[in-house]
């Protein structure tokens, strides 16, 4: 049975500001990241292990079309979301907009 799976409010705000920037490079790319992003969540809820582990207990799961990784951890009962993280960002630019 797959993995429920819990998005932490960090990782909804990097989700958000990740659409809007691409609405408004191009209409309909902002639906296309989420569609994009869906379809990964739903591959780490079927094949949790799958991705490797990058820091500690926390694993990255690269995305294909677009330059984002999804950071998440797995337990017995769920699949927790941490981060939708811009691979071009660095680490402190990226704390400084949370």
């Amino acid at each position: 049975m797959p993995l429920m799976i819990l998005v932490k409010p960090e990782a909804e705000a990097d989700l958000a500001v990740a659409k809007k920037w691409y609405d408004t490079q191009s209409p309909g790319l902002g639906n296309q990241f989420l569609d994009e992003i869906t379809t990964a969540f739903q591959q780490i809820q079927q094949w949790p292990a799958l991705s490797p582990i990058v820091f500690r207990k926390v694993r990255m799961k690269l995305l294909s079309r677009f330059p984002y990784v999804v950071l998440y951890r797995v337990d017995e009962t769920q699949v927790t979301i941490i981060a939708i993280y811009h691979t071009g960002r660095s680490s402190e630019v990226s704390h400084k907009n949370r």
